[in-house]
C-alpha cells in the first residue's frame, strides 16, 4: 500500500501523542497505535515494515516464548523490533512500528518479533506478512472470547498468508493442522514416564477425528488433547516432528534431536509447559539460523519473567508464585497438575481475580472445566480460596472432593498468609492472575513473614 495524506496525518499525530506520553512519564502503551488506526484504518498496511517478521500466537505460552526468542536474538547481535511494551492486538503492533518509524513512516530495524492475539489475527495478518509464524498450541480459552479451539484455529487459518513458514506443535492435533499447504517445521516432546494412555482431564477437544469423525486413539496423552494420536478409521495422525525434545529433570537439561544432530540445552524450570516453551523457541531459532551453542548460552542465564513465576525460600519452606490464568481452564488445570506432582507437603493459595484488567466478569462456568480435582491430593494439606470469587472457588473445591477441613476462605488476599498451616509444609504455592502483580507480591511477602514468625514462635 502506498502512503497517502491520511496516513501521514495519522502518523504525525500518533507520534506526537507518543512523545507526550513519554514527557508525562507515562508507561508505553497501545494508545498511539489505537489512535493511528482510528485516524487511518489501514495504517498497518501503509507503514513500512522490517525486512523479516516473526510472529508468535497460541492459547498458552506465547508471551513466555516471545520473551525467550527476543532475549536470544538480542544477545546474538540482532536489533529486534517487538511489541513487548505495548499489547498483542493490532494497536499494540501499530504502536511498536510507530516507535521505530521516522516522520516518513520508514522503520529502522530489519527484524521484528510480534506476539499476536489469536482473535486479532484477521486484523493483523491482513497487513503484517510474517516470514515465520509460531503457534504454541490451541485450547479453549475464556468463554467470552475464545470458547472453542477449532473456532480460533479457523480464524488463524483464514488470516495467515500462504507462503509463511509455520513453526507448529506436533503434539497438538489442532494447531498442527494450520496452513496444511505451507512450509512447516514441527516440534515435539518425546514420550515421558508421566504420560498417560487415557485423558484424565475434564476437557479434551480432540476425542473424535476432525477429518472423518471417527474415534481417536492416543498412543499417549500428556494433558488434555496434547499427545500422540491417530484416527482408527481414516488414519489421520499426529505429524512427525523435526525437533524432538527429551528432558532430563534431575540433570536440569533437555536434548533436542533435530534434522542435523542431537543438541543439549539447560532447562529453565522443571515444568512440562515451560519445557514446551523452550522447545518452541529452539525450533524457531534453529530454523531461523542460530546455532545450538548460541541458544544454549542464552538459556544458561535466562529465567522466567517474575510476573509469571518466582521462587523464594524461608526457614526451609519454598514459596512459589505462579501465574494461573483465571477464565482459562486449561492453564489452571496444567498448574494444578504440576503442583500435585511436585514433591513434599504443600499448601495452595488460590487468588485468581477473575478479572480482565479493570473489567470484572460474571462468567464463572470455566471453573467447572478446570481440573480442581488435581488439588484433592494427600500431599496438599490446605487450600486457601480468596478474592472476589472465593465462594465460587470454595464450592468448586468441595465438588472436587476436597474435605471442608482442608479449605479456608478469606475475601482479602492479604489475609491468606495467616490461614496457612505451616506444619510440616515444604512448599507454598500462590496462584495468581496477570492483573494483580502488586497484590501477589504483598501476599508472597506476607507468606515469608508468616513463616519467619511461626519459626520464631517455635
Amino acid at each position: 500500500m502506498k502512503k497517502n495524506l491520511r496516513f501521514y496525518i495519522a502518523l504525525w499525530i500518533s507520534k506526537a501523542a507518543m512523545l507526550l506520553q513519554r514527557l508525562l512519564g507515562m508507561n508505553a502503551s497501545y494508545f498511539p497505535g489505537k489512535l493511528a488506526i482510528k485516524l487511518c484504518p489501514d495504517f498497518l498496511g501503509r507503514i513500512d515494515k522490517p525486512k523479516t517478521i516473526i510472529t508468535v500466537t497460541g492459547t498458552n505460552g506465547k508471551t513466555t516464548c516471545c520473551n525467550m526468542i527476543l532475549q536470544v536474538l538480542s544477545e546474538n547481535g540482532y536489533d529486534v523490533l517487538n511489541n513487548k511494551a505495548g499489547s498483542n492486538i493490532d494497536a499494540g503492533i501499530a504502536s511498536s512500528l510507530l516507535a521505530d518509524a521516522n516522520l516518513l513512516g520508514k522503520v529502522k530495524k530489519e527484524l521484528a518479533l510480534f506476539e499476536v492475539d489469536e482473535r486479532s489475527s484477521l486484523k493483523i495478518y491482513a497487513y503484517i506478512h510474517p516470514d515465520y509464524a509460531v503457534c504454541t498450541n490451541l485450547f479453549r480459552d475464556s468463554i467470552a472470547r475464545n470458547a472453542h479451539a477449532e473456532f480460533i484455529s479457523s480464524i488463524i487459518e483464514r488470516a495467515l498468508p500462504e507462503d509463511t513458514h509455520m513453526i507448529l506443535n506436533a503434539d497438538d492435533p489442532i494447531s498442527s493442522q494450520l496452513k496444511i499447504n505451507n512450509k512447516r517445521t514441527y516440534f515435539s516432546i518425546a514420550r515421558l514416564d508421566s504420560d498417560r494412555s487415557e485423558c484424565v482431564n475434564i476437557i479434551n477437544d480432540m476425542r473424535y477425528c476432525p477429518k472423518c469423525g471417527g474415534r481417536v486413539e492416543y498412543e499417549y496423552v500428556r494433558y488434555h488433547h496434547i499427545g500422540k494420536m491417530r484416527c482408527t478409521s481414516c488414519g489421520f495422525a499426529s505429524p512427525e516432528a523435526d525437533f524432538i525434545a527429551s528432558p532430563d529433570w534431575e540433570k536440569g537439561t533437555f536434548t533436542v534431536a533435530g534434522p542435523e544432530c542431537t543438541e543439549e540445552y539447560p532447562l529453565m524450570s522443571g515444568s512440562i509447559f515451560n519445557t514446551y516453551n523452550q522447545t518452541t523457541a529452539v525450533a524457531l531459532l534453529r530454523t531461523f539460523g542460530l546455532s545450538a551453542e548460541a541458544i544454549a548460552n542464552s538459556f544458561a542465564h535466562m529465567s522466567i519473567v517474575k510476573s509469571r513465576y518466582t521462587k523464594a525460600e524461608k526457614n526451609g519452606v519454598e514459596v512459589v508464585t505462579n501465574m494461573t490464568k483465571g477464565q482459562n481452564p486449561v492453564a489452571c488445570s496444567i498448574v494444578f497438575d504440576y503442583i500435585r506432582a511436585e514433591s513434599g507437603q504443600k499448601e495452595v493459595i488460590v487468588m485468581l481475580d477473575d478479572k480482565t484488567y479493570k473489567k470484572t466478569t460474571e462468567i464463572v462456568t470455566w471453573v467447572y472445566d478446570a481440573d480442581f480435582e488435581f488439588l484433592n491430593d494427600d500431599s496438599i494439606s490446605r487450600v486457601i480460596a480468596c478474592g472476589v470469587r472465593l465462594h465460587d472457588y470454595h464450592l468448586r473445591l468441595l465438588l472436587a472432593g476436597i474435605p471442608e477441613e482442608k479449605i479456608r476462605c478469606v475475601e482479602n488476599e492479604l489475609d491468606a498468609p495467616s490461614q496457612l498451616l505451616l506444619d510440616g509444609t515444604d512448599k507454598v504455592f500462590i496462584l495468581h492472575d496477570l492483573t494483580t502483580p502488586e497484590t501477589t507480591e504483598k501476599v508472597r511477602d506476607g507468606v515469608l513473614a508468616e513463616i519467619e514468625k511461626r519459626g520464631a514462635a517455635k
